[in-house]
This record gives C-alpha cells, sequence and structure tokens, in this order.
C-alpha cells in the first residue's frame, strides 16, 4: 500500500542569487497551496537574498 500523505510537508529554501539551499522549514498543505517566498540571510552572499521554496532531494 501506498504511504498516505501528510498534511504538513518539508520544504527546502533555495537563495535566488547564488542557487544554494540555505534554510529548511516546513508548511502546511492545506493552508498555503502557493510556493513560500521570504527574504532570509545568505551566509555565502553575505547579504540579505531572496529564498524561494524547493522539495527536499
Amino acid at each position: 500500500m501506498a504511504a498516505k500523505k501528510q498534511v504538513t510537508e518539508l520544504i527546502a529554501l533555495q537563495c535566488s542569487e547564488c542557487k544554494r539551499r540555505n534554510y529548511t522549514t516546513s508548511k502546511n498543505r492545506r493552508n498555503i497551496q502557493e510556493k513560500l517566498e521570504f527574504k532570509k540571510y545568505c551566509p555565502h552572499e553575505r547579504k540579505h537574498t531572496l529564498h524561494k521554496e524547493t522539495k527536499i532531494k
């Protein structure tokens, strides 16, 4: 049998400039359908950049 999908899923936040996955978080798929975007600090660029949601491999 296939496993039941969870309501909350783990996601990674990828920097839009250096393309590295710097942060992980979870989101509730019932409440938020669109992809998340946050301005967060990128330690590789050493500045605040836009981080977008990607899947964890």
